[in-house]
């Protein structure tokens, strides 16, 4: 037997890991590992996260072959791309009270990509990319603030084109 607190371990001459040894082999968060333990049974034979095969001094061991078993076969098939969520949408952790800076930040992303819009007469290919490299992120973590500017950069541009056919023109 290794030191206490180790990740892995021989117990009854089969390799066994705890949840942080998962945790680093999946790059789960540990809420991850605990909810495919505890709903190991809503998934089929598969994809169903292994069993406890030992328990020493509360920590559940399982069996090292049966994790890389299921770890393989899940990342197949739902790939790797959500794993830390826990199944959970993205948020502040306030739910539908709002709050947090979340809006706040949008406001202001918003309010460059609409400067932006209005310095190059409007949207253009690869706004998202020149957003990123400009002020920071991810093209992706752009685009909602480049949707929501669109829209109220072409509302208003309507907006201000109706108002012009409608005004009385000035004689010659």
């Amino acid at each position: 037997m290794s030191e206490r607190g180790a990740s892995a371990r021989i117990q009854d001459g089969r390799w066994v890991v705890d949840r942080r040894w998962v945790m680093e082999r999946t790059g789960a968060s540990a809420a991850t590992v605990a909810r495919w333990h505890a709903l190991r049974d809503r998934y089929p034979a598969e994809h169903r996260f292994p069993d406890v095969a030992y328990l020493s001094e509360r920590t559940h061991f399982y069996e090292r072959e049966a994790v890389e078993t299921f770890w393989e076969a899940w990342s197949r098939a739902f790939g790797t791309h959500r794993i830390g969520t826990a199944g959970r949408r993205a948020g502040d952790g306030r739910g539908n009270q709002g709050g947090g800076w979340g809006r706040a930040r949008r406001n202001e992303s918003v309010r460059l990509v609409l400067d932006e819009l209005a310095r190059t007469g409007g949207h253009r290919s690869g706004l998202g990319t020149h957003m990123a490299n400009t002020y920071g992120g991810s093209p992706r973590s752009w685009q909602r603030a480049i949707k929501e500017a669109r829209d109220l950069y072409e509302r208003d541009r309507g907006h201000t084109e109706a108002v012009l056919k409608r005004a009385p023109r000035l004689p010659a």
